[in-house]
């Protein structure tokens, strides 16, 4: 660790913070990264999309293989979960659920942050987390830079179908989230 970091942003060195020596270390400390251009975040990503192809290919009466392979994919599982197919994210490594969790048919995690659900989580349909920020600014954007902010969802939460969560929102216990909602705060 150096305590100096090249600032992408404004393309000059500031003193007094912190320099992560790769790309997937400032993806996880929330600070600016390069995704594309990174060789180790290009092959995590493409382990976990060949993992969620086998695991969306699977027959629903193998509970067993893909109570695994789902245990693969995800950084930390209670015993009891399941997650219907279709199921997409980034990285898998990045995603924890708890006891009793539910996540019904088509859903996706960018998980470019951490992704944290408690136990008792029941996700409908077509619902979606998304953790990366991209820049505001065309020309910064174009240069493939991002960060990301967490996602935590506590016990005994239900979302309705088509629920999408943004970057860095907290969702307290015993929460119902409508169908349809876009959440962009606390709740």
């Amino acid at each position: 660790v150096i305590n100096r970091i090249y600032s992408e942003v404004n393309n000059e060195y500031t003193a007094n913070q912190t320099f992560y020596i790769n790309e997937k270390e400032k993806m996880i400390n929330g600070e600016y990264y390069n995704p594309v251009e990174d060789e180790q975040l290009t092959m995590d990503r493409i382990r976990v999309k060949d993992l969620c192809f086998k695991y969306n290919a699977l027959p629903s009466s193998m509970e067993k293989e893909r109570l695994d392979l789902i245990k693969q994919i995800f950084g930390k599982t209670g015993e009891k979960i399941t997650v219907e197919s279709s199921f997409y994210c980034d990285y898998g490594y990045n995603i924890e659920v708890g006891e009793n969790f539910y996540m019904n048919h088509n859903c996706v995690i960018l998980d470019c942050a951490k992704v944290k659900f408690g136990d008792f989580v029941f996700i409908g349909p077509n619902c979606s987390f998304y953790t990366p920020i991209h820049p505001m600014d065309a020309k910064t954007r174009n240069s493939y830079i991002e960060k990301a902010m967490p996602i935590t969802v506590g016990n005994n939460v239900w979302f309705g179908g088509s629920v999408t969560v943004l970057p860095g929102v907290t969702i307290g216990d015993n929460a119902v989230i409508g169908a349809g909602s876009v959440v962009v705060k606390d709740i």
